[in-house]
């Protein structure tokens, strides 16, 4: 019988609440890890339970966060390693006059040279998680509405976060985990001053580009080294020449003898968000209406970049690490599309909410299903009838103008009243964003995107009559020009202001934001109050879902909300289609085979003379496409065999059963003694839907390996001091 039609014969709700602790399914919180002692010797993991859930011990104390991806310390020195594509801000910023660093790559030729990061970069360093449920939603037992409850949870989430941050050098945070079951607390050192210190050409870095975005065999070089500073007391700092780095509690050692198909891994990160614990409603809201909207928003901003970047070089840096995220995001929706229609994920889903109504039948726990799916189908009415209002204010300027005097309204207030993100806390970070528009805006482009979103806004039939009469007043022939919002010091001056000196400006976007703003703020507060209904809500679900899942003896991950977990998997290729088996690894001939010479295909003449000659150094392998001498298994179907290769060549991406999604960007593929082997940076095509729904037999992660990083160190780009920092073991 064919894959598919197996899958589609074996039982839904087996396949969603029944799947063995080996198939790999799990973003796991660090202390879950205790009760996963089986999976872990499954997978040969040497590591004990208790040292992965412990923060402060390796590797785990070496694993940090960027805000949007994940990395890696390697050297008691502060050095740090990620992916290309999470580091492309930072070589974007430094690529202007003379310099295209992303097409050209950037080695510093010794510390002393290494470049700023740019003004929002930061590193995060988790060093504390504490559940704080109690705390959080003290006090919501006698909340009147939804709104009252929303505040009640804000007022006591920032006093926490407040005592949290006594001292400055760290950022805190309150998380809800399970849709407001439980709240944790988590501390972070924050690290301001990040430099660049080794990244690829873009032609290395995002081999392959979009065509191969998302796709298996992969040939991507996706790695970029950063730095870390601190000044000379070893305490944060913003940049300064004077600051020296940072020193680590830990650091990942690199295996230079690498993996083999079949070994187990681990891979440690910052997943951003799943939704594997949502109601089928929400999916179908996402399949049916949601996903097809943005994709098609994000394809006519692409092709709106791509034109003016063809005319205009200073547009095409300018907007790259747009366009890129753009591009990422929007093949994502489609292949989550073409997912749901060929798994038919839907069906699983209402498999699934069916029979956790029956165990919930005659229990009072069946209410809150009952209560959940009507608050859902509010709360996606009002998402549709603010999607094209809220667009159509996405001026970059205007949107300064917006956060600037909302800035300044919130300032009336006592600090512990203000929305989150206009604390005094969130001063430096608020700033960095203004000045971030700096090496990443155009006003010839920026009118473009924002009049596409106008227009989709006009063609609606849910208007807004202030927000029609300040568009219709709009001259886009010599609006950026009477702005002074274009101007770095001029937003940051903004800053200081009072609210009156906003409601007296002669600037027309200044003049557009104070306009937009009583309504804003009030479909704000039907947004809060939608949250805090659903904030009681869901968690009632939860609890009676999680009670129905420990009587199947299931372990239960809350779905991923951008903090630390653990993934463990094994090293595996996947049966693609009928007759279309992919191999776990790719090999340097791959990218010659690939290479056209025009982009993206275009490898770089120095990558290109390595293979050609030869140069493979001490990262050859023949044993790529070999298994161990023993069954393994890919979900519930034999895993294809695969020869040795009958030469040496040295790996450059390779395919695990970790369980990854956006956010494990640079995450560390560890070996069983957390010795670090790979990045994570990508997922088949086939794994899209893996946010919805994890299927083991074809959920694959892309990793680049770290013997082609060391090779591109070592026979390619000549970085031997940096090698000379890393601690390599055999």
């Amino acid at each position: 019988m064919p894959t598919r039609k197996l899958w589609q014969t074996l039982a839904p709700v087996a396949l969603m609440v029944s799947l063995p602790l080996s198939a790999d399914e799990g973003q796991w919180l660090p202390h879950q890890l205790l009760e996963l002692g089986d999976q872990l010797e499954h997978r040969r993991i040497a590591l004990p339970a208790e040292q992965l859930a412990d923060l402060t011990q390796a590797p785990m104390n070496a694993v940090v966060g960027l805000g949007y991806c994940t990395a890696s310390f390697v050297s008691p020195k502060g050095l740090v390693v990620t992916n290309h594509h999470c580091a492309y801000g930072a070589v974007q910023y430094n690529s202007h006059g003379e310099h295209n660093y992303m097409a050209d790559g950037f080695l510093a030729r010794d510390p002393t040279h290494e470049l700023p990061a740019g003004p929002q970069e930061r590193l995060y360093i988790t060093d504390k998680v504490e559940k704080v449920t109690d705390r959080v939603l003290a006090g919501t037992e006698t909340a009147e509405d939804g709104y009252q409850r929303h505040q009640i949870i804000e007022r006591n989430r920032k006093g926490i976060i407040q005592a949290c941050e006594a001292d400055p050098a760290y950022r805190c945070s309150v998380r809800d985990f399970h849709g407001g079951l439980h709240y944790y607390l988590l501390r972070q050192l924050v690290i301001r001053d990040v430099r660049l210190v080794y990244a690829p050409p873009q032609s290395v870095g995002a081999y392959g580009g979009d065509i191969d975005n998302f796709e298996y065999p992969r040939h991507s070089g996706d790695f970029t080294f950063l730095r870390a500073y601190v000044a000379k007391d070893g305490s944060p700092a913003a940049y300064s020449e004077d600051n020296v780095p940072y020193q680590p509690a830990g650091y990942l050692s690199i295996n230079a003898d690498g993996i083999r198909a079949g070994d187990g891994v681990l891979v440690a990160g910052y997943p951003g968000r799943t939704s594997r614990h949502k109601l089928t409603e929400e999916l179908r809201f996402a399949a049916d209406w949601l996903y097809p909207t943005q994709a098609d928003r994000y394809q006519g901003r692409i092709d709106a970049i791509e034109a003016l970047g063809d005319e205009l070089p200073e547009v095409a840096v300018a907007y790259a690490a747009t366009k890129a995220s753009y591009a990422n995001r929007m093949k994502k929706l489609n292949g989550l599309l073409d997912g749901f229609r060929k798994t038919d994920i839907p069906a699983l889903k209402a498999s699934r909410d069916e029979a956790l109504a029956q165990y919930l039948a005659g229990k009072p726990e069946a209410a809150a299903l009952t209560e959940l799916r009507t608050l859902v189908a509010a709360d996606q009415q009002a998402y549709q009838e603010n999607f094209y209002l809220n667009n159509a204010q996405s001026g970059a300027l205007l949107t300064a103008a917006a956060r600037l005097y909302k800035w300044a309204k919130e300032q009336q207030k006592a600090d512990a009243e203000r929305d989150a993100g206009y604390q005094e806390r969130d001063r430096k970070l608020f700033a960095a964003r203004l000045d971030r528009l700096e090496r990443r805006f155009d006003a010839r482009m920026d009118k473009v995107l924002w009049q596409q979103d106008i227009a989709a806004y006009l063609n609606q039939d849910q208007r807004d009559p202030v927000l029609d009469a300040q568009l219709a007043q709009l001259d886009f022939d010599t609006l950026y020009v009477k702005t002074t919002l274009g101007d770095k010091d001029q937003r940051r001056a903004w800053m200081d202001q009072p609210a009156s000196a906003f409601e007296q400006s002669s600037d027309p976007l200044i003049r557009m934001a104070v306009a937009l703003y009583p309504g804003n703020e009030a479909r704000d507060k039907a947004r809060k109050t939608r949250l805090g209904e659903l904030a009681q809500a869901r968690p009632a679900m939860m609890q009676a879902m999680l009670d129905w899942y420990q009587s199947l003896e299931r372990p239960v991950y809350p779905d991923a909300n951008g903090t630390l977990r653990i993934s463990i998997g094994h090293v595996d290729g996947y049966q693609a289609a009928d007759a279309l088996y992919k191999q776990p690894f790719t090999r340097l001939e791959g990218i010659r085979e690939k290479h056209t010479g025009l982009a993206p295909f275009d490898a770089p003449a120095p990558v290109l003379a390595a293979i050609e000659e030869g140069r493979y150094g001490d990262y050859a392998r023949t044993d790529l496409g070999q298994r161990p001498n023993e069954a393994w298994y890919c979900g519930f179907l034999p895993c294809a065999q695969a020869d040795a290769l009958p030469f040496g060549s040295v790996p450059v991406n390779f395919l695990s059963s970790a369980d990854t999604t956006g956010g494990n960007s640079g995450s560390p593929v560890m070996n069983g003694k957390g010795e670090l082997v790979g990045l994570n940076f990508d997922s088949t095509y086939e794994s899209i839907t893996k946010d919805w729904y994890f299927n083991p037999a074809i959920t694959r992660a892309v990793h680049v390996d770290i013997r082609y990083v060391l090779w591109m160190m070592s026979e390619v780009d000549n970085a031997q001091w940096l090698l000379d920092e890393l601690t390599l073991v055999k």
